[in-house]
């Protein structure tokens, strides 16, 4: 129990035990966060607060308390032993000079409580987180790109397939119309350059290859009109039929005709 007479000297403004209190406060550290720094019992550090000297160790242990409170939480360490020195007890220390022969009792300040020396940042495990993160991406990405660059072309096939050629062989000599849906010459003369006429009401994937294997237009094309010429027969694919609109010299072609789900390929001859 704490003897009132020997706690001389009450925590006003200006003794060290108020300093230390509200220096403490300010910094909105808690006397457990205090201790767990310091490695001071609680007790000792709010017996060094309220200035009850009866309950601290010894003169030179509590006065060496003192002055790491004051250097852990920023203050003047010899402002604060001076405070110290002037407001410990006379008669504790005279009982602190007749004890120095004993044995030391427990300090209270050996054991550590690791429960709250852990802690743990969470921006930096955030932090280390997204390098992992953006590191897997990275290395995927390189991954990746090592493959495309290492991968073997594939061959290439012929648009139109040997049964397919087959079946274009076999005419409908009513109609001049192959089986595949291709316009063929059956006078057998030779055809010369044919003008072609491309419309587009809105955006449409359109391939046009003529006879020789020029390329006449490839590709996703925007609207607008295209003229174009080569020669016949052409192997004509289209996707998004419903805006593309064809003439082959200046004659409308009929390309619902040839449509399956809004797309459409085959070859086209005057």
């Amino acid at each position: 129990m704490t003897n009132p007479s020997l706690n001389t000297q009450s925590n006003a403004q200006g003794s060290f035990g108020a300093m230390l209190q509200q220096a403490r406060k300010s910094k909105q550290i808690s006397l457990e966060e205090a201790a767990a720094e310091l490695f001071i019992l609680k007790r000792h550090l709010q017996a060094l607060e309220n200035e009850n000297f009866a309950d601290l160790p010894q003169a030179t242990f509590a006065r060496g308390f003192a002055i790491n409170y004051a250097k852990f939480l920023g203050l003047d360490a010899t402002k604060v032993a001076s405070s110290f020195d002037a407001a410990y007890p006379s008669e504790l220390k005279a009982k602190s000079v007749n004890n120095t022969n004993t044995p030391l009792r427990p300090m209270g300040t050996l054991q550590r409580d690791t429960r709250n020396r852990i802690r743990f940042n969470p921006l930096l495990i955030l932090a280390i987180i997204g390098v992992i993160v953006l590191a897997v991406f990275l290395f995927r990405m390189v991954s990746n790109a090592s493959k495309e660059n290492n991968a073997e072309p594939e061959a290439t096939v012929d648009d139109v397939s040997e049964i397919e050629q087959a079946q274009g062989a076999a005419i409908d000599s009513a109609t001049g119309v192959g089986a595949s849906g291709s316009a063929l010459n059956l006078g057998g003369a030779e055809v010369g350059p044919a003008a072609l006429e491309v419309k587009l009401t809105d955006t449409a994937v359109i391939s046009i290859i003529d006879a020789s294997g020029s390329t006449l237009i490839e590709g996703s094309q925007t609207t607008g009109d295209y003229q174009l010429s080569g020669t016949p027969p052409f192997s004509v694919k289209i996707d998004n039929v419903d805006n593309v609109s064809l003439t082959l010299n200046q004659e409308a072609v009929a390309l619902d005709s040839y449509a399956t789900d809004n797309q459409a390929s085959f070859e086209l001859a005057p």
